[in-house]
């Protein structure tokens, strides 16, 4: 399969870097790009643009390209020839606007390894290229990137764009045999567990959503909070508190607060003013940077903020909520970035001299995890810690982790953790965003796999419905939401609910559904789940291996 899956790859890092560079270019009304010449060592072919078009409708592979494609299959031919037609929808006021930043300038410098050109001015062709080619009405293709290619012909270096394909986003194809790995075991035995109940069915308390927007004075802060509770919140149960991920909003994962809250628990979800969907639609419009370095520290003091303004609620007479929030034992719940930042709170240290050095390489090989955490590079210290001792316990889902802790920030993580990773997710690679962070972290801990899962489907269907029809590429698309993955939202309900309750006098009630048989007991065709608590030695190596690439 090895050298079939090189000759896919090298469609598929050319929609890599389409994907990735949703991101930046200046307009130029050159459009003059005819030929391809694929280039092969010493020897080279030419191809017409006309060509190609052909092999887009038919099918029908040029002769010059015999060299390259003789050994493939048909349903190969097939792959290739359909991405040859396929196209991207791309805003060219945002792609423009994104890929004159600093790291959309690097990421095109490092893809124009692969071309050819005497003047030596790869990187303005590419930004030239993929505006021009994006003004389609139908989105961009690869023949409209071509046809907008400012020279005569495009020429590739067949060799250097298969060591550009084979360093793009690798971590995500790692993790595909990992988390078959972390618990081979549970394919060939029936789990021996009865269930007292179903964690996943919703609670019998009614719900009340309270909307606040509070402000924090000494930071200029405005931070939107939206408090779920019920008639059966008590203080026996912890406060549990949500993070966004990067350019999302408090509701994203609003099920889940509705779940746990008609349990009895308290549920605040906060909006990150730096870091949410308001900033992110503000950085399309070029009046704000899409994040802010200061966002990675800002955004754990935004919690902190919360807790000091609930533990107010809690002593203000009349209140419903008065005497019923226990803010000094809490839960943290964070997703995406949102995990990182659960992670941070929880005492994860911020160490960014390693991440300020590898930022500076080529980003073309990074995830778009990476790539944001990148950002951190322009603090001023190279450490930082933000815990707050309220907080207990916490669940990353998906969270970014693989640079801004360093190799021993985690370390630092003082509370029991769950972090949970998906094995189809390309935007934060579960191998270097969560299971690298995992082994770090000192337990008690616990590791969930959701195989088959995306980074998307532990979300709200209400924040996913922009995914229909999305390309899959690489970098992202493909992503398996709304009803398709119910199951991984029903799961996700069960092990916060179990999570949770290990901070109450139910705690033993619930330790069931934080075991692999329970994982296993409740996996379903389209996602069988794993959970462990440490890594096994035979996933274990693949960790390593990784780790010293």
């Amino acid at each position: 399969m090895g050298r079939n899956w090189k000759n896919l790859k090298i469609v598929a890092s050319f929609w890599g870097a389409i994907a990735l560079t949703q991101l930046c270019g200046p307009n130029t009304s050159v459009r003059a790009a005819e030929t391809v010449v694929v280039r092969f060592g010493p020897f080279a072919e030419s191809i017409s643009l006309s060509e190609l078009q052909n092999m887009a409708d038919t099918g029908e592979f040029p002769r010059g390209l015999e060299l390259y494609t003789g050994r493939i299959s048909e349903e190969q031919r097939n792959f290739l020839s359909g991405a040859l037609r396929a196209r991207v929808p791309i805003d060219v006021v945002t792609l423009s606007r994104l890929l004159n930043t600093q790291i959309g300038t690097t990421i095109l410098s490092n893809l124009s390894e692969a071309l050819v050109r005497r003047d030596q001015a790869g990187v303005q062709a590419l930004r030239a290229a993929f505006v021009l080619g994006a003004t389609e009405p139908k989105g961009l293709s690869i023949l409209d990137f071509i046809a907008a290619y400012p020279s005569q012909r495009l020429e590739i270096n067949l060799l250097k764009a298969f060591q550009v394909a084979a360093r793009l986003n690798t971590s995500f194809w790692r993790t595909q045999q990992f988390m078959l790995d972390i618990a081979p075991e549970l394919d060939s035995r029936t789990p021996q567990i009865s269930l007292p109940f179903d964690p996943s069915q919703t609670g019998t308390a009614q719900v009340q959503v309270l909307n606040l927007n509070w402000n924090d004075q000494n930071r200029s802060r405005d931070i939107p909070v939206d408090i779920y509770s019920s008639n059966a919140t008590t203080s026996e149960k912890p406060v549990i508190i949500f993070t966004h991920g990067l350019g999302s909003v408090r509701h994203e994962l609003r099920y889940l607060a509705n779940h746990l809250a008609s349990h009895g628990y308290v549920v605040a979800a906060l909006e990150h003013p730096g870091s949410n969907e308001t900033n992110t639609n503000l950085a399309a419009q070029g009046k704000s940077r899409l994040l802010q370095p200061q966002e990675f520290l800002e955004r754990p003091r935004d919690i902190t903020f919360v807790l000091d303004e609930l533990e107010k609620l809690n002593q203000t007479a009349n209140h419903p909520l008065q005497g019923k929030l226990a803010t000094n034992n809490a839960m943290v719940v964070g997703y995406s970035f949102g995990g990182g930042t659960a992670l941070a709170i929880a005492g994860g240290e911020l160490q960014l001299e390693g991440l300020k050095q590898r930022c500076q390489g080529n980003l073309a090989i990074l995830s778009l995890g990476e790539t944001i955490q990148c950002v951190a590079q322009e603090l001023p210290e190279n450490s930082y810690t933000l815990r707050d001792d309220r907080i207990k316990q916490a669940i990353a889902l998906s969270p970014t982790s693989s640079l801004m802790f360093g190799e021993t920030g985690l370390n630092q993580v003082q509370v029991p953790t769950l972090v949970l990773a998906s094995s189809a997710d390309k935007s934060t690679p579960a191998l270097s965003e969560q299971i690298i962070g995992f082994h770090q972290i000192p337990a008690p801990k616990w590791l969930v796999g959701i195989i088959g899962g995306t980074h998307l489907s532990v979300k709200d269907p209400s924040t996913t419905l922009d995914q229909v029809g999305k390309l899959d590429t690489p970098f992202g698309g493909g992503e398996i939401v709304g009803e398709q993955a119910v199951d991984v939202r029903q799961f996700v309900k069960s092990i916060t609910l179990a999570m949770a309750a290990q901070l109450t006098p139910e705690a033993d009630q619930y330790a069931v559904f934080l075991t692999s048989d329970y994982a296993q007991l409740v996996s379903t065709a389209a996602f069988p789940f794993r959970l462990v608590r440490e890594i096994p030695p035979s996933a274990m190596s693949r960790v390593k291996k990784f780790e010293s690439n």
